[in-house]
């Protein structure tokens, strides 16, 4: 008798293809807010929906895509991974602006916020993530 195991495909989790515009990052937020809730880390929504604004308006800013991705995994119970995909081949760079500046700082907040964050290139453009992690005392 043959007995079928289940596979796991990926981790639980949502995405969105929405257009690269400013205006997509509320929308983003509300997919992060839903699924931060929906898996009970309502303690990370604060921090997840900062950087996924920071990254959905990086990407429509300097992307000059039509469409972005928006993601949301959880690939351990303790740890989300927020993502943002155009197809722009131009590098994420964070920079230092001046103190008169009045933008320049979304990567250097993401860097502050998340627990690690990178991006990854591919030959059609890349994937721009963000990891939380929850903490055991919130």
């Amino acid at each position: 008798m043959t007995v079928t195991r289940p596979i796991a495909i990926g981790a639980p989790g949502y995405s969105e293809t929405m257009p690269c515009e400013p205006e997509s990052a509320s929308r983003a937020r509300r997919l992060v807010r839903a699924a931060l809730n929906t898996w009970d880390l309502g303690p990370l929504v604060e921090d997840g929906t900062l950087i996924i604004s920071e990254l959905v308006g990086n990407a429509a800013r300097h992307s000059g895509c039509r469409l972005l991705r928006v993601s949301v995994r959880l690939p351990d119970r303790d740890r989300v991974r927020l993502a943002v995909t155009d197809k722009c081949l131009q590098p994420t760079t964070a920079q230092a602006p001046g103190s008169d500046d009045e933008s320049g700082r979304g990567l250097l907040l993401v860097d502050a916020l998340a627990d690690r964050w990178d991006t990854e290139y591919r030959a059609w453009g890349k994937i721009v993530w963000a990891e939380l992690r929850a903490r055991g005392d919130s």
